[in-house]
């Protein structure tokens, strides 16, 4: 992964040490809330329904073990001994006090890592594959691209004070596991005529307005990237409206002025700052190739994970749902669940951080990942080592078996944490984990993905969950949508809203109507809650979620 230099160190000291003198002229009173505002959200900080909130840049959701115990000791000295995990491969710490922030910017800058760009009108953190350079589909390893983009976009004069945020995507495999299609550019690596290039996406998004991006580009090689990138985001500049916050996202702008010209105007700026690029980026990018390396992989057998596969019912549930395949077929990645059933989806206490940097440490080749599904990934990990590390995750509550099933549920913070929310997300989550537990039905539902919303900023992904549902205020009571078959995957797919919405005591009772008719009308085990919708349509569901509901209360 990438280290760090003495610029890079000494660029993150110079900002941290601006943002402490302007913390300080707030705190005396010199600098209003207002006018404070865009100079902590330039550092990650927010102001939030309770308190104030740091979000940390997590790379392209890579980390080592020292920066995750580092993390875990700024939950403890600054926080409430708990971090929270986002879908922006992102950590936020809920409850710092204003005055502490300065230096928890330093603590995070001894082991690279900041805050800055987490917020604001600017690029934000540059998402990545949580599997890239281990996956077996893998086409290329994206993240020295993204890494590019980071170090590129970082303070970018012209990108500094756009029309709203602007998000980055990639993936180097086919099998999209980053959400590509929907954000403010999409980037595919795509193989042709034995090149590796780029597929170019723009202006997907969710929020109030949720669309699906559309190719720009189907072919870009990777020596045009920044200039390409420089162009979409200039014209994008140019072009976005600013007179409606909510009508200024790319998206907007892409489906106002239609792709073909969009297309139009950022080929003619790429043609007219093309010739600017003349290699010093591509130098940068094999200099970056060189920290993103393949580890050492050690050889061996793999009967310690054979013998336990075939005598523990306990390690092959978590195998089965919770290892991915590997380039290697003596290794696997581990997806390490922070969504026990009852848990708030996404956290992580200090200890728990501590005993995921120490694993990796131990068994992973001292890498973590962090995925835009709010779960740790250890993406190396020797087929031996496996019932070793599951032991040590059962020990510390991080064992559960859930990846990809009903109680793995991606949930923003809502109305427990956030000023914008509408509505809770939380407890939404828990009772829906929950109950299915009781039932004891996740593993015969299978794959599904429910993605929780408490407001239309749709910062739990709802609109591309196999279930999304959305929390709302109706006349000060809380009142949850459904939305069904969307998909985040590479034929991303936005869900369609099933009908009125549900009270906070009938939401559960409702998911379970749906997953009970789901059970009913498939094919067989094999196909998944998405085909059966696919193949179906809405009507059965829906027919289960208002004709039953209305029984029920008959």
């Amino acid at each position: 992964m990438y280290r760090y230099t003495d610029f890079d160190t000494a660029f993150l000291a110079s900002r941290n040490a601006q943002f402490r003198a302007q913390v300080d002229r707030r705190l005396k009173g010199h600098l209003t809330e207002d006018e404070f505002k865009p100079l902590r959200l330039m550092n990650g900080v927010y102001l939030q329904l309770h308190a104030y909130m740091l979000r940390v840049a997590i790379p392209y959701g890579t980390l080592n073990s020292a920066q995750m115990r580092q993390l875990a000791y700024l939950a403890e000295r600054w926080d409430k001994g708990y971090g929270h995990f986002t879908t922006r491969q992102n950590i936020q710490y809920n409850w710092p006090k204003l005055r502490d922030i300065p230096d928890m910017l330093d603590a995070l800058g001894e082991v690279g890592l900041h805050a800055i760009q987490t917020s604001g009108n600017t690029i934000r953190n540059t998402t990545a594959d949580p599997f890239a350079g281990a996956a077996a589909d893998e086409i290329a390893d994206p993240r020295p691209i993204a890494e590019l983009i980071r170090q590129w976009s970082t303070d970018h004069p012209e990108f500094q004070f756009l029309g709203r945020k602007f998000k980055i995507a990639i993936t180097g495999s086919p099998n999209d596991r980053a959400v590509t299609k929907a954000h403010d550019v999409g980037l595919r690596l795509v193989e042709k005529g034995g090149e590796i290039g780029l597929q170019v996406l723009i202006g997907g998004g969710l929020g109030r307005t949720p669309m699906i991006g559309k190719v720009l580009r189907d072919f870009l090689p990777r020596e045009d990237l920044l200039p390409y990138l420089e162009a979409v985001l200039a014209t994008y500049n140019q072009l976005g409206r600013r007179d409606n916050k909510f009508k200024a996202r790319i998206k907007i702008t892409v489906h106002e002025n239609g792709i073909d010209t969009i297309r139009a105007q950022v080929e003619q700026r790429f043609a007219q700052i093309r010739p600017d690029f003349t290699g010093e980026d591509q130098a940068l990018l094999r200099e970056i190739e060189t920290h993103f390396a393949p580890p050492a992989f050690r050889g061996g057998n793999a009967q310690a994970y054979e013998a336990a596969y075939a005598a523990d019912p306990l390690f092959r549930s978590w195998a089965d749902t919770n290892l991915a395949s590997h380039r290697r077929a003596d290794h696997a990645i581990v997806s390490i669940s922070l969504k026990a059933h009852g848990a708030t989806p996404g956290d992580a206490s200090a200890e728990q951080m501590r005993v995921m940097a120490d694993l990796a440490e131990r068994f992973g080749y001292d890498e973590l990942r962090i995925s835009h599904e709010q779960n740790v990934i250890l993406p190396h990990v020797h087929k031996s080592d496996l019932p070793a590390l599951h032991a040590t995750l059962r020990a510390h509550g991080l064992a559960t078996a859930n990846i990809g099933l009903i109680s793995d549920i991606i949930a923003c913070p809502g109305m427990d944490y956030c000023a914008l929310a509408t509505a809770r997300s939380i407890p939404i989550a828990q009772e829906i984990a929950t109950r299915f537990d009781e039932l004891k039905l996740e593993h015969e539902i299978g794959e599904m993905k429910i993605k929780i919303s408490g407001c239309i900023n749709a910062c739990g992904h709802h609109h591309v969950g196999h279930i999304g549902i959305l929390g709302l205020d109706r006349a000060g009571v809380e009142n949850y949508q459904i939305t069904l078959g969307g998909d985040g995957g590479p034929d991303a797919t936005l869900g369609t809203r099933t009908g009125p919405g549900f009270s906070a005591d009938q939401i559960v009772p409702a998911i379970e109507r749906l997953m009970l008719a789901y059970l009913d009308l498939r094919a067989g085990p094999e196909e998944s809650f998405l085909d059966t919708y696919r193949r179906l349509g809405a009507d059965p569901f829906k027919s289960a979620l208002y004709d039953s509901a209305r029984t029920e209360a008959a």
